[in-house]
């Protein structure tokens, strides 16, 4: 059985969070186990970095997945039926970098995940449509099966009050799957919900590390490595929000941000901005050693 790194390499460009991908946007990076790396995170690291000239901030392991020849196939992945001998075992990354501007292969993961963006009315409203959907598709399964159905579906997509969770993104696209509305799964023929499909479990992945992400920022700094080596509050506000998928208010954000001293000004203003000049931050760095030291935790805002 043949094992393969996967790396999701995530930037941030023009406030929207972007996945470098291969084959038309269908794939991501990957490439054999070599023999010969001191860990499999060296490995990648050094892999990723002669393959695409980006140098990697924070790297971490996801999770290990069996992906088989056809698993674009509708049902090749379906739960109860025996792995084939010839699947390859695919260990995924999570890893960040910066871009100063869109370069080829770079796709904004909201191409793919689009009801995941809650920034804007559209993406509420695409939840709604896709909610009602699901309970159609809950309807009409065994009276069994309904009422567990029409629960998940609550949960995984915030209904009846329970609210929205922009960590569930495996969840609700696993949902999707189960119920044949995503192209990894519709019967030939079938309605999909809006988002571009990938091959094999590609898209299970680029999920797992979205959530990965976003739970991260809540209690690691994670989202500097993503930033550049000065940038404003107002930068730092909307890569967060382009991240979670959920707009932030200013005053909150920027009073948490100063409280926790992650930041500190520099002497520079940024450039064309309108009326009052932006002062320029960065990120204190010296701040994680000392706070290490100690076990507190770094949340860096109330995303909930």
């Amino acid at each position: 059985m043949a094992s393969e790194l996967v790396a999701v390499l995530i930037a941030v460009s023009d406030d929207r969070p972007m996945v470098l991908t291969l084959g038309a946007g269908r794939h991501l990076p990957a490439g054999p186990l070599e023999a010969g790396h001191r860990s499999l995170q060296t490995g990648l690291r050094l892999w990723v970095e002669r393959q695409t000239g980006h140098v990697l901030g924070h790297v971490e392991q996801l999770y290990t997945f069996a992906d088989a020849p056809g698993a674009d196939a509708p049902g090749a992945d379906t739960p109860g039926v025996d792995a084939p001998a010839d699947r390859t075992i695919l260990i995924s990354y999570l890893a960040l970098t910066r871009i100063d501007r869109d370069e080829p292969g770079w796709r904004d993961w909201y191409a793919y995940f689009p009801w995941e963006d809650q920034r804007a009315p559209e993406g509420r409203a695409l939840v709604a449509r896709i909610a009602a959907r699901l309970a159609d598709w809950a309807r009409q399964g065994p009276p069994a099966l309904r009422e567990p159905r029409s629960q998940r579906i609550a949960l995984t997509f915030g209904l009846e009050g329970l609210g929205w969770d922009d960590e569930l993104v495996l969840q609700r696209y696993e949902l999707l799957w189960e119920a044949g509305m995503v192209p990894e799964s519709a019967p030939p023929g079938g309605a999909v919900v809006p988002g571009l499909g990938m091959a094999g479990d590609s898209r299970r992945i680029l999920a797992t590390a979205m959530a990965r992400l976003r739970a991260k920022i809540r209690y690691r700094p994670v989202i500097f490595e993503l930033m550049p080596d000065s940038f404003t509050l107002l930068h730092l506000q909307r890569t967060v929000e382009a991240v979670a998928g959920q707009a932030m208010h200013k005053q909150n954000f920027r009073r948490l941000i100063t409280q926790q001293d992650l930041v500190e000004e520099t002497a520079d203003f940024a450039p064309e901005t309108r009326g009052r000049p932006a002062r320029l931050f960065r990120f204190r760095r010296e701040v994680i050693g000392a706070r290490r030291i100690t076990g507190s935790k770094l949340p860096l805002s109330p995303l909930r």
